[in-house]
């Protein structure tokens, strides 16, 4: 099984970018942080059957992490990552360093309105900046026709598609769909942190989403909704639940009724390790 190549600089990759479109080949970008998984794998096919050539960028972003979060920790797997592409058609890894993507005197930071607002946002006032930074750094190095992010981050992928309209890139973001694990727990390199009784715990937020986007179609009453599943979370041994809210699919916007296309999303704390989810109501 032959190893995908790895390039480091955004020189490297921008020449051997260059020399595909020298041959006409469509080019598909799949940015992530590592540690990948199936659900990482499944954005990849999904990129290999629209475009003639498949990137995986490979970088734990420092900006998107505030001094008290898992940075440190968080898994840096290059080498099983890419044994793990090799199995793939991914035709190249793109792997910088901090200091490639922020070199000595770097000083700015891209500010998304719309869709960022609250959430994350109010538990993690640093995270979109530091998301949308590095996003459109690797946009502009690549400037691919096709570039997708997991909908298990929902919310990023809405305020990635306002940056990337805002700012005019011709590049379609394609959203794919959360792949879980046989209980349900959406996919997660963060999964890794949880001890067997956590485990067993964080299964059980995908089910308790489930029921209470079933019973606010059925009962029309969002409120009521978002506090009865806040109430189930802790009650099923959830340490903490940063938020549980059903809003506007589209825009993020809060709702009082399912009047139209709606998401539920939630981020809770098991142990030290924080998860979220979403899903369509």
């Amino acid at each position: 099984m032959k190893s995908v190549h790895i390039v480091t600089t955004i020189a490297e990759l921008r020449a051997e970018i260059s020399r595909w479109r020298g041959k006409g080949d469509s080019i598909g970008l799949v940015p992530t942080m590592g540690a990948l998984h199936e659900g990482h794998l499944s954005l990849m096919r999904q990129t290999k059957n629209r475009c003639a050539r498949t990137i995986a960028s490979i970088f734990v972003n420092p900006a998107q992490f505030a001094p008290h979060e898992d940075f440190d920790r968080y898994p840096r797997t290059l080498e099983s990552d890419r044994e793990k592409l090799s199995g793939t058609d991914v035709d190249l890894i793109f792997a910088p360093s901090v200091a490639e993507m922020y070199p000595q005197g770097f000083a700015s930071r891209i500010e998304v309105g719309g869709p960022s607002q609250g959430l994350e946002t109010e538990f993690r006032p640093h995270f979109f900046a530091g998301v949308a930074t590095v996003v459109a750094k690797l946009l502009i190095a690549a400037m691919p026709d096709f570039a997708i992010f997991g909908e298990k981050d929902y919310q990023q992928l809405l305020v990635i598609r306002r940056l990337t309209a805002d700012l005019g890139l011709p590049i379609e973001i394609g959203g794919g769909a959360i792949v879980r694990e046989v209980d349900g727990l959406a996919m997660s390199s963060r999964n890794a942190y949880l001890n067997p009784e956590q485990r067993k715990i964080a299964g059980r937020l995908n089910r308790i989403l489930g029921d209470a986007a079933h019973r606010a179609r059925s009962q029309n009453a969002v409120a009521a909704q978002e506090e009865h599943a806040r109430s189930e979370l802790l009650c099923a041994g959830f340490d903490s639940v940063d938020y549980v809210a059903i809003r506007d699919a589209a825009t993020l916007e809060k709702i009082e009724t399912v009047a139209r296309d709606a998401r539920i999303l939630a981020a809770v704390k098991v142990g030290g390790t924080r998860l979220i989810d979403n899903m369509a109501v």
